[in-house]
């Protein structure tokens, strides 16, 4: 008697001990979930649907972007040598006379005419040279028919050429070239293949007249630029070097300085008789017969996906929380 007592007692003070705590209760049947899907299988078809609808209303909406690229091979740097040699030849003697001639390494080329390409004094230059800021800022969408685009009235008026848009200080109606510089850094692409050294241009626009167009004038003025820059650092070399010259009398240096005023004479020759300076075209840009934006399919099977997911989640979620009342 006494122990049924003791065992009352006990059990009163500890009423978990003699719960049997069943590992499957943690468990999820999978049998009961498919069971609950099933039963929400309406609700769930409902709301796929409504995301499918959406899906495809979203990519219909969206206006169609033209690709075009062009396919270039860096230009042979034959120009180049010749002073290269000079410096690593006759380097040592000249700096004994207090002339530097450069070393023969530095920047490659190529790849300084791609960093220029994409730096914004290239782009503002670029924007203002072939006035394509309201093309760049204010297009919304190209007429096939006519071949013509038709910008957004509440930015830019095409008649009067005057910007429309409302802004806040510091920005102004038309769009600075910070603004400008932001928008065209993601619509041009310059990429060079480690491989093969190959460089691809390429631009995204919504008229492929105008895509093509901004590929053939980057191709012409990163040439033109560089070239430029070439000729300009030539003439001040020559310019240099024949200061040097009446400055010493020593036949040996005024030799290497001869042969240097010659290396530069080369190279402004070689920049005047070559239009592809920097970057010969290996295939030209296009205008794109098809669009290579927006991924219509895409938009719409990833779109019914989601739709689907958050269905099934709506459905096991409402289930939840009817067995968490009821088990309360």
């Amino acid at each position: 008697m006494n122990k049924d007592i003791q065992q009352t007692n006990t059990d009163a003070q500890f009423p978990h001990m003699n719960s049997v705590h069943s590992p499957q209760d943690d468990e999820i049947d999978l049998r009961e979930l498919f069971s609950v899907i099933w039963q929400g299988k309406w609700l769930i078809i409902a709301i796929t649907a409504v995301f499918a609808i959406g899906s495809v209303i979203f990519a219909l909406m969206q206006p169609n972007i033209y690709k075009s690229e062009a396919l270039l091979a860096p230009a042979s740097e034959e120009q180049g040598g010749g002073l290269s040699a000079l410096a690593s030849q006759f380097g040592g003697l000249a700096s004994m006379a207090g002339i530097n001639l450069g070393g023969g390494g530095g920047v490659d080329k190529t790849q300084m005419a791609i960093e220029v390409m994409k730096s914004r004094q290239f782009t503002s230059q670029f924007i203002h040279k072939h006035n394509i800021l309201p093309d760049l800022m204010a297009a919304e969408k190209w007429v096939m028919a006519t071949n013509t685009v038709v910008y957004d009235n509440e930015l830019y008026n095409s008649e009067t050429k005057v910007w429309l848009r409302e802004t806040q200080a510091p920005f102004k109606p038309e769009p600075s070239m910070q603004e400008a510089f932001n928008v065209f850094k993601d619509i041009i692409k310059v990429n060079s293949a480690k491989d093969t050294g190959m460089v691809t241009v390429s631009v995204e626009h919504l008229s492929p007249h105008i895509a093509q167009q901004w590929v053939n004038w980057l191709v012409e003025d990163i040439n033109k630029v560089m070239k430029e820059r070439d000729v300009a650092e030539a003439i001040r070399s020559s310019e240099f070097l024949n200061k040097q010259i009446a400055m010493t009398n020593v036949a040996d240096i005024r030799s290497i300085l001869y042969k240097l005023i010659e290396e530069q004479a080369k190279t402004i020759m070689f920049a005047e008789v070559r239009d592809e300076y920097v970057f010969k075209t290996i295939d030209p840009a296009i205008v794109a017969e098809s669009p290579s934006l927006p991924k219509r399919k895409l938009i719409c099977v990833l779109g019914t996906i989601l739709g689907g997911v958050l269905a099934v989640l709506v459905v096991l979620i409402r289930y939840f929380l009817r067995n968490t009342k009821t088990g309360c």
